[in-house]
């Protein structure tokens, strides 16, 4: 046991485990957005709750096969108990994506021909088949192949088995003889996890369950477990992955920002000042730019593209989630209301003890080839990834002051032609064509000499 405190805590496992023939996709294939739109293919979500040692795991799937077809592996310290394992409800996944992430804001320049006091300075605010055998064959038949089916369970739509195994060889055959495909290499990758005892969370369909339930999709599982060690591994889910992956991760804590200390995180840029006509294609945008950033670092950094306390939000890509939201997304802290601070007219603002940070990683077995190591910190400081719109004035410029609003109007045109192409790589030559023109003649020197 005390081996067992030593080492890691959860380590996900994202094969994908078949039962039937056609390959499908598991915990490595889903979308992930937000933005209002579904960027990535093949991404996966996981939140993580943590407050000193104890950790609840929501591992969301956006699984498209049969259903039938579904299993995952999740390698856990411990024998999990019925009781630490729940199905979560789908729409906090959502939830989180759509409050944390990356967002645009557009703003609209005055008539600079009314000139209007300036306003006061606003605070910036932050987821077996068993064969035919007697069960006693089955038995000499697990023993002999060194895997103990320490607990089985039904949760929901799915069954759950907590495994042991001596040996990753066993482990594999075991797997295999009960229905499931594995992933060539696999054994290999497994023997480091056995090495350090962990046991294996296994789940698969119950059908009969899942059409009972009514639900169209999978619900997330959960569960809740202690360990000194913080840590996500990624490094299994490599072994089915035939291209870079994407994985976002809500980490939830009382104290402040989460950070990884085996790599380095690093702010997704923000706060840059963008053409408007990247208004109509966002999507592509952020795609590109993350493209861009994502190369830059060499693909080997997670990026930070939110960090905020759970009380509010400036933009609101959508409300805070509720205490009984953080309730479903696994905060068993929750202490609401904790420090209220005071607002623009000396109201309270009532914030919980919750401090969201979002990470984005982007991963290939040959630039990740560690789990990912997590760590919290006291530092609060607010950041988000954002965009900005800024649309001009479009009415009568005919005074002085419009005249020298359209001379600085076609200088920041060309700045946001440059930015843009600096954040994305596209070609300035076709977001010039795309900009509008300012319509700025300079006027001969002298037309006002005598005037």
């Amino acid at each position: 046991m005390k081996f067992l405190r030593s080492f890691i805590i959860l380590l996900l496992v994202c094969f994908t485990m078949l039962m039937a023939s056609p390959p499908a996709w598991a915990f490595c294939g889903f979308y992930v957005a937000k933005a209002d739109a579904k960027l990535y293919n093949q991404a996966s979500q996981v939140a993580i709750a943590r407050d000193g040692n104890r950790t609840v795991l929501t591992m969301a799937n956006d699984y498209q096969g049969p259903v039938k077809d579904f299993a995952i592996v999740v390698p856990v310290p411990v024998v999990l108990q019925r009781e630490q394992i729940n199905v979560g409800d789908p729409k906090i996944i959502e939830r989180l994506d759509a409050f944390s992430a990356p967002r645009l804001v557009e703003y609209f320049d005055p008539d600079p021909c009314m000139p209007i006091p300036p306003p006061a300075a606003a605070p910036f605010p932050g987821s077996l088949a068993r064969s035919s055998a007697t069960a006693e064959s089955r038995q000499r038949r697990d023993n002999t192949l060194g895997v103990t089916v320490e607990a089985q369970y039904t949760v929901g739509e799915y069954d759950i088995l907590i495994l042991s195994a001596r040996e990753s060889d066993g482990l594999e055959t075991w797997l295999r003889e009960n229905g499931y495909r594995i992933p060539n290499g696999a054994s290999q990758l497994l023997q480091p996890y056995i090495r350090q005892r962990l046991k294996f969370f296994v789940a698969k369909v119950n059908l009969d369950k899942f059409e009972q339930s009514g639900f169209q999709s999978l619900r997330p599982l959960q569960m809740a477990y202690e360990s000194p060690r913080f840590m996500l591994p990624i490094r299994l889910g490599m072994v089915n992955a035939r291209s870079e992956q994407d994985l976002i991760i809500y980490l939830m804590s009382p104290k402040g920002q989460v950070e990884l200390t085996n790599y380095r995180t690093v702010k997704i840029p923000s706060n840059e000042t963008i053409p408007v006509f990247v208004k109509d294609e966002f999507s592509n945008f952020y795609k590109a730019m993350f493209k861009t950033a994502y190369t830059r670092e060499n693909k080997r950094v997670a990026f930070l593209e939110y960090a905020w306390n759970m009380g509010g939000c400036d933009p609101c890509a959508a409300d805070p989630l509720t205490p009984e939201e953080l309730r479903k997304a696994g905060v068993f802290w929750l202490n609401f209301p904790t420090r209220p601070d005071v607002g623009g007219r000396g109201m309270p603002i009532v914030r919980p003890n919750v401090f969201i940070t979002r990470l984005h990683v982007r991963y290939t077995r040959d630039k990740f080839p560690e789990d990912l190591m997590f760590q919290e910190t006291s530092n609060q400081e607010f950041f988000q990834g954002r965009y900005i719109l800024q649309h001009p004035f479009k009415g009568d410029l005919s005074c002085r002051a419009g005249q020298e609003y359209k001379r600085q109007l076609s200088q920041r045109f060309e700045q946001e032609s440059q930015t843009l192409a600096r954040l994305t790589g596209w070609d300035i030559r076709d977001i010039r064509r795309k900009q509008p023109t300012a319509d700025y003649r300079p006027e001969p020197w002298w037309r006002s000499l005598w005037n």
